[in-house]
């Protein structure tokens, strides 16, 4: 009996697959936005707007953790799917073994480089004078917590593949719920503010990290043993080439946060805002559209192990029946979140503590203009996650790198010399749309491919 009858990834019905899959994904993404989230929420209406801003400026380096995270957990998962596709279940072991190795490796490097140079980083990351303060206080603790963050992150798509989505829900849920009691206990009732909510984070990330150390030792698919622990160039090679694009999307985003808090300082200090308003306002509506995001990226990470086993065992109808399934359910969130954003912006800043007219103000230009193009922007990462998923990873990162690298990063330094601050806002939806035009177009080509023609 082949490995397709033998698994249920290549038989049972692609809705009921996706759902098994995305929905446990969805949740888990929701989980991990919410650490930032509820950080804000507590800082907010405990500490401040500068606190708020505090977050937002040490929110490259939690991204910068993300992204080794998905080079790490989406690499395994997808090459160890595609190996249990082919029946090479020999490699499937190795594969995941070393990608835990590189987490806690990755994890240990980063938080040496940010205590070591805590401060000329948040400085690099847009930090104002007033905002460092309370951005040094919470980062230094927050560092302490990256080993584990990363392996919780990265190990929950391990656990994935291994096919237990429910675990990985049950794994960042705990380590979110534990942050948000702990967040309220030392932010809200003990007053500890910034150093409160930092060590709230870590706390919930140890324990999530823990758990999905304990989850190791029972791995169902395939039994895991020292030798796999062993860091071997081969396979490490093809997970990183795998994880690559989720990876460079995440430090793309990085990157285009650290240069927009720049040009919002920059820009704002010459406007009525001011530099701290515009800072503040693009963290937290960053991390709300994250929230919308959470379920994109959720059922994009859902739909990997069907992709990559059909994929491998050679069943591309399949393959493209969940494909369109899944742009079918992201279709609906982003417009759904597009006319939240448009119609509630005021009321959806208020959760995150009071401000005067000017904050209120730019916000709603924010949510209105800048996220004006979101409900385009669900086909760029289920398109790079795709062509990452079937193997063909360069054209994944190309995709991963349109709307980041290619276009947002320089609209939001050219279009404000060209139409002052408000240059800014614009480059959100011109940036959106096109990299809605080239996936599509990609994607499109892909399936004209004989493969995907004859299936």
């Amino acid at each position: 009996m082949n490995q397709t009858t033998m698994n249920p990834l290549g038989t049972e019905s692609i809705g009921k697959l996706l759902r098994k899959f995305a929905i446990p994904s969805i949740i888990a993404m929701l989980v991990g936005s919410l650490y930032n989230m509820v950080d804000q929420l507590f800082i907010g209406n405990f500490v401040g707007p500068l606190g708020n801003g505090a977050t937002n400026i040490q929110f490259p380096l939690s991204i910068l953790n993300v992204s080794i995270a998905l080079l790490c957990g989406i690499g395994a998962a997808s090459t160890f799917n595609l190996a249990m596709g082919r029946g090479e279940t020999e490699k499937a072991g190795y594969y995941i073994g070393n990608a835990v190795s590189l987490m806690l490796i990755g994890g240990l490097a980063l938080t040496f480089i940010t205590e070591l140079f805590l401060e000329p980083i948040l400085i690099g990351c847009g930090a104002t004078e007033n905002i460092l303060p309370y951005a040094m206080e919470y980062s230094k603790i927050c560092a302490l917590g990256y080993p584990l963050f990363i392996l919780s992150a990265g190990g929950a798509h391990i656990v994935r593949a291994d096919g237990s989505p429910n675990m990985t829900m049950a794994i960042n849920m705990t380590g979110a719920i534990i942050n948000t009691i702990l967040d309220f206990l030392f932010v809200a009732v003990f007053k500890w503010g910034m150093t409160g909510a930092a060590v709230a984070t870590i706390i919930g990330q140890y324990v999530a990290g823990i758990m999905v150390l304990v989850y190791l030792t029972k791995f169902k698919t395939v039994p895991l043993h020292k030798e796999h622990f062993i860091p071997n160039f081969s396979m490490i090679e093809n997970i990183t080439a795998l994880g690559l694009a989720p990876c460079i999307n995440q430090i793309a985003m990085m990157l285009v946060q650290i240069v927009m808090n720049h040009v919002m300082g920059h820009y704002g200090a010459q406007s009525i805002y001011g530099s701290d308003i515009p800072i503040t306002c693009a963290g937290i509506i960053s991390k709300v559209n994250g929230i919308c995001f959470s379920f994109v990226i959720g059922i994009s990470q859902g739909l990997q192990p069907i992709i990559s086993f059909n994929y491998g065992a050679r069943n591309f109808d399949r393959v493209k029946k969940a494909f369109y399934l899944a742009l079918k359910c992201a279709a609906v969130i982003t417009f759904t979140s597009w006319a939240c954003f448009q119609l509630f912006p005021r009321q959806i800043v208020s959760i995150f503590g009071s401000g005067d007219e000017l904050y209120f103000e730019f916000c709603e230009k924010y949510f209105r203009i800048f996220l004006f193009g979101i409900f385009t922007a669900f086909f760029q990462p289920l398109a790079s996650n795709f062509f990452t998923s079937i193997g063909k990873p360069q054209k994944g990162i190309f995709m991963s790198l349109t709307r980041q690298v290619l276009f947002l990063a320089p609209l939001i330094v050219v279009l404000p010399m060209i139409f002052g601050f408000k240059g800014v806002l614009f480059a959100g939806p011109i940036a959106d749309a096109l990299s809605f035009a080239i996936c599509f177009i990609l994607v499109r080509i892909e399936f004209k491919h004989p493969e995907f023609k004859n299936s």
